[in-house]
């Protein structure tokens, strides 16, 4: 079984370097136009097309910020714009981290749980948190706010400011734009449902 979902992360991750390529060329935008724009570095971008880089979700949003688009479009090709949308267990997408990820590569794992909706305004995600020391923290921002509800384990909020410890049933509502990071803390997993709303410029 883990096999299978290690698979299904490299199949999504190199979902998202491709339609992100597309998007970016449909547009005709080059690699150091969308730095520019995000203000993500132009060697992370291309990493990210050619799949070597897995980007954390702060870093999609600013991508699809950029292009104008939502964050469904690196996930899944077609959505629907029904009223009602069903996304069954097997169509969620997954995304992981790699064992020798790089600095500031994404140091957790979501799961986009809506993928099929189009012209949505929250964006849910089961996220699962990795043990890790403080000194291996990715802080990240983006504009919009978050908020985060714990199911399972313990988990630790940091802010420039400010640090929290959240337990099962625990939840936190924040200003995204506020640069912030999870870990994992308990012994056992720690999992949370995220649900991001997404402000675009």
């Amino acid at each position: 079984m883990q096999n299978n979902r290690e698979e299904i992360n490299e199949v999504a991750t190199s979902r998202i370097g491709a339609r992100i390529k597309g998007i970016r060329e449909k547009g005709g935008r080059t690699v150091e136009e969308l730095a520019t724009q995000t203000g993500i570095d132009s060697e992370v971008l291309s990493r990210i097309e050619t799949n070597e880089f897995i980007p954390p979700l702060a870093t999609l949003f600013k991508i699809a910020n950029a292009f104008g688009v939502d964050i469904a479009d690196f996930f899944q090709e077609r959505s629907s714009s029904e009223k009602i949308v069903i996304t069954r267990r097997d169509e969620t997408v997954r995304i992981g981290r790699r064992p020798d990820h790089d600095q500031g590569e994404v140091d957790y794992i979501y799961e986009a749980l809506a993928v099929k909706q189009n012209f949505r305004h929250m964006e849910p995600f089961l996220v699962e948190f990795p043990l890790q020391e403080i000194s291996e923290m990715v802080f990240n921002s983006h504009e919009g706010e978050e908020f985060l509800h714990v199911l399972e384990g313990t988990v630790e909020f940091r802010s420039t400011d400010r640090v929290e410890v959240l337990n099962p049933g625990d939840n936190i509502y924040f200003q995204s734009d506020v640069s912030h990071s999870f870990r994992r803390i308990s012994k056992g997993p720690a999992r949370a449902i995220a649900v991001i709303w997404n402000k675009r410029p």
